[in-house]
């Protein structure tokens, strides 16, 4: 899957340290099935040479608009005609103060001025030491390039080149590379906010162990990312699991299904889509041991008595935000065996519109799925694909399904 295939990303680099990053997000990008254009000012050529950038585009790289090359002599047209956006990454404070008062005296300046901004979307990914950053000029110049069109990307935090520690750094290229594919998603949940609970629950026996499952996560996480990607404000309510969080998505991490459930009501009193992918455990010892339970030589296992735990799908479906349907909930069923039957008896007792079902045995922990959508109507199968794909061909239907969004 490459989720940039056909698109033409015109990469401007300006001045400073954060060019050594440019490197890696164009390998980034091409590899992710983009073509890409680097333009390069002079400042940014003291910092990494045209020939590192050509190597890795495949591409001559600009770097003045008296480039003789173009028959047309009209390199600020010709590139910003062809490109499906300009990325700009690293932008200095400089060269954003530039932007903003319009300055077209060097080629990367001129064709972000000449491009028809109405389908050629500008990105700009900020790049200074803690100081500028947080200076009132630059601070001014980021809310106007954003009033004039353009789509400001945020910046890290952490060691910065100068010896300083703050807010500034250019953010890491497979960060920029998740925001810039999110770009050209689809927007199908714009103004919507979705909850997403994912992975399993821990159950502890005693200090030591607990009762879990094999649910890796990366079904919820997938589905997560594929909602922020549609422009919803996601939460995901993530059981024990070592999956990074996906970009611009909030997180809240619990252990044991009680302490998902609290966490998940707590999160849907404003959301307006809940999606139930964890694999959360039915039962829980009745009481955690205080130490660790030993073996005593006899032979014999310790008899340890165990109780149902809350159902949280339920919960959420019976609240009156659901009822009403004011709140849109999904389920998720994974089997082991009679999956269609399973899926089709859940959906009805659990009360929601929606059921996912799959084999959890074919899924648990790889990065492939098969899905069952499961609702009154019927049963629409989405077959194998990873859970990218999948997870966004979900987040379609479910958007497919809701009432229009309110406007702002």
């Amino acid at each position: 899957m490459n989720d940039l295939a056909g698109k033409h990303i015109v990469l401007g680099l300006t001045g400073g340290i954060a060019c050594y990053k440019a490197a890696e997000l164009c390998r980034a990008l091409v590899k992710e099935g983009a073509t890409v254009q680097v333009v390069m000012t002079e400042a940014a050529q003291q910092f990494i040479t045209p020939v590192t950038m050509q190597a890795l585009s495949g591409r001559i790289v600009y770097g003045s608009q008296w480039d003789a090359r173009e028959p047309n002599n009209m390199p600020h047209i010709n590139l910003s005609r062809e490109a499906d956006a300009i990325l700009l990454a690293p932008c200095s404070a400089d060269f954003m103060a530039r932007l903003v008062q319009g300055r077209a005296d060097e080629l990367l300046s001129l064709l972000c001025l000449a491009r028809p901004i109405e389908r050629v979307p500008l990105l700009v990914a900020p790049a200074m030491n803690r100081e500028m950053w947080a200076h009132p000029a630059t601070q001014r110049n980021m809310a106007q390039l954003a009033a004039d069109g353009a789509t400001l990307l945020g910046v890290g935090s952490g060691d910065q080149a100068c010896g300083e520690t703050g807010d500034g750094r250019m953010l890491d290229p497979q960060e920029l590379l998740a925001d810039l594919v999110a770009f050209f998603q689809p927007k199908l949940l714009a103004r919507r906010r979705v909850v997403v609970t994912a992975g399993p629950t821990f159950e502890a026996l005693d200090p030591i162990r607990g009762i879990t499952n094999h649910s890796s996560g990366k079904m919820g996480f997938a589905i997560a990312r594929a909602a922020r990607e549609a422009g919803a404000e996601v939460t995901l309510v993530a059981g024990p699991v070592s999956l990074a969080t996906p970009r611009g998505v909030r997180r809240v991490d619990v252990r044991s299904a009680r302490e998902m459930l609290a966490a998940t009501q707590a999160e849907v009193t404003a959301a307006d889509v809940f999606v139930a992918t964890a694999a959360v455990a039915d039962w829980r010892p009745v009481a955690e041991a205080g130490q660790k339970i030993k073996k005593d030589g006899s032979g014999d296992a310790p008899v340890v008595a165990f109780t149902e735990n809350p159902d949280i799908l339920l919960a959420v479906a019976q609240s009156e935000r659901a009822r009403s349907g004011t709140l849109f909930c999904v389920g998720f069923a994974a089997e082991s065996h009679d999956l269609l039957t399973h899926a089709k008896a859940k959906r009805e007792r659990k009360g929601i519109p929606l059921l996912v079902g799959n084999i959890g045995p074919l899924t648990f922990g790889q990065d492939d799925n098969q899905l069952l959508l499961v609702d009154a109507q019927g049963v629409q199968e989405l077959p194998r694909a990873s859970k990218l794909v999948l997870a966004r061909w979900l987040v379609a239907d479910i958007a497919a399904r809701l009432p229009a969004a309110a406007t702002p």
